[in-house]
């Protein structure tokens, strides 16, 4: 009779790890089953997102409105209500504003659209109707007419640009400006 019972407990203990792990195994099955479809997996409201690098505030994310599609096989999250964002760089702040923003997981690409306006630390101010921003390859550009105006008054009017993030490498197409020249500079060279 002892041994019948530790039988029927070790069938028990064995039937309940069974169950537990097809549970866990169909979890996230289920967890698809559970969203509608094209629903986003997680929604967040007055979003303040800070990202810190060895106890320094290095970007601060801003957005009343965040739409998480992480579920879909194309993962990105998605702000409708558009963003704030500020970062700094040895202590010198630019910000970045648009109606609505879309970043993409898998390629780290940012879709800023809707009176995108980037203000840089040294006063540069680019102005957009969309600018994409490539954070892997820290490169910005756009297929859109757009304005950028430099600290020292000089600006351009384009269709398009290409650029490094921090604008060292400057590809403009189809443009028109004003560009001042330091005649002090290329005097004494």
């Amino acid at each position: 009779m002892k041994k019948h019972k530790h039988i029927v407990k070790s069938v028990m203990a064995l039937f309940f790890v069974i169950t537990l792990f097809a549970c866990e195994g169909n979890y996230k099955n289920i967890q698809k089953l559970n969203l509608k479809d094209n629903a986003p997996f997680a929604e967040g409201k007055n979003i303040n997102l800070k990202y810190t690098d060895s106890g320094k505030v290095v970007t601060n994310l801003l957005a009343a409105r965040l739409w998480d599609y992480s579920n879909m096989e194309f993962p990105y999250q998605e702000f409708p209500d558009g963003i704030e964002l500020h970062f700094w760089d040895d202590e010198k702040e630019s910000t970045v504003t648009s109606d609505y923003a879309i970043r993409f997981d898998e390629t780290d690409i940012v879709d800023l659209r809707k009176n995108v306006v980037l203000v840089t630390s040294d006063s540069l101010v680019l102005r957009a109707e969309q600018l994409y921003w490539d954070q892997k390859n820290q490169w910005v550009f756009t297929d859109l007419p757009y304005q950028i105006k430099f600290k020292d008054g000089s600006y351009n009017d384009g269709a398009r640009f290409d650029s490094s993030e921090d604008f060292t490498n400057f590809i403009s197409r189809k443009n028109q400006g004003v560009q001042l020249i330091d005649k002090t500079k290329t005097d004494g060279e």
